[in-house]
């Protein structure tokens, strides 16, 4: 028998365990959301970002001011979709927003690390879920950069979005499955095992901007358990052997703004 194989973008399964039925409408039904600005704000701050630190790696030259014009160059690109009526952002204020966390990123937080990959291609990492069925993970490292430090190699994803620094700390609260899963591709990819432990980038874009980091610990044994505990890996392959995914209304992304499902959900309020 030839087994199901589900290829999964890497940087999406740590979504799968906030609402596995949202994950599934859109990564596995392709039901489409069109997103607000503030999403394309955190899009354009994240190509903004990335050019800067891979233009560090690469030895281009690019400045923060290039940085910048990536941002806006992304922001106010005309393919990008969005619904300029589902947040309370107009393009003047988003675009006030992201050039100053863009250069606050560029001049006060890149230069502390020395990144050796930004947003790295990685090797399909296969799990073999039982009854078989397969999900072969794909893609890059959204977002995150891979950073060396005397403890080793360790992630630092970045998170932007409107409550993404609190009480002058990134908000770490549940990242952990995307965090260990990017650790297990690094591993998984380059064959060198992950040494320091990661960290979370904010960056706030409600208020006033703020950027700053914070650590998060355990992510990759949250992922494939222990000999007491089975981890999240083996609660997704009982989700793709079963075919249930499970809802979760007291998701922060139960609103018809972030779930193409979400109009006909008979699970929320």
């Amino acid at each position: 028998m030839n087994p199901s194989v589900y290829t999964v973008r890497a940087s999406s399964w740590g979504a799968l365990f906030d609402c596995a039925y949202r994950w599934e409408g859109i990564h596995l039904l392709n039901m489409r959301n069109v997103v607000g600005l503030r999403a394309a704000l955190g899009t354009a701050i994240h190509a903004g970002t990335a050019v800067f630190d891979q233009a560090r790696l690469d030895g281009s030259g690019l400045t923060v001011d290039d940085a910048a014009g990536a941002f806006v160059d992304k922001l106010r690109d005309p393919e990008n979709e969005f619904d300029p009526a589902r947040d309370d952002l107009s393009m003047s204020d988003a675009e006030r927003i992201g050039l100053s966390l863009t250069t606050k990123y560029c001049l006060e937080v890149a230069p502390r690390y020395n990144f050796v990959a930004v947003e790295m291609e990685t090797k399909p990492l296969e799990i073999d879920c039982g009854g078989g069925v397969i999900v072969r993970l794909t893609g890059t490292m959204d977002r995150a950069r891979v950073r060396r430090s005397a403890a080793g190699v360790g992630i630092a994803d970045l998170k932007s979005g409107s409550s993404a620094v609190q009480k002058g700390a990134a908000v770490t609260k549940g990242h952990g499955p995307q965090i260990g899963t990017y650790e297990l591709l690094y591993e998984h990819t380059t064959g060198e095992e992950i040494g320091d432990t990661a960290e979370i980038i904010g960056l706030k874009t409600k208020g006033t901007p703020e950027v700053a980091t914070a650590p998060i610990a355990n992510s990759k044994r949250v992922m494939v358990g222990t000999e007491e505990a089975p981890g999240l890996i083996q609660f997704a392959a009982d989700m793709f052997r079963s075919g249930r995914f499970y809802p979760n209304p007291k998701s922060l992304l139960c609103d018809k703004k972030y779930c193409p499902r979400h109009g006909t959900c008979q699970f929320h309020d």
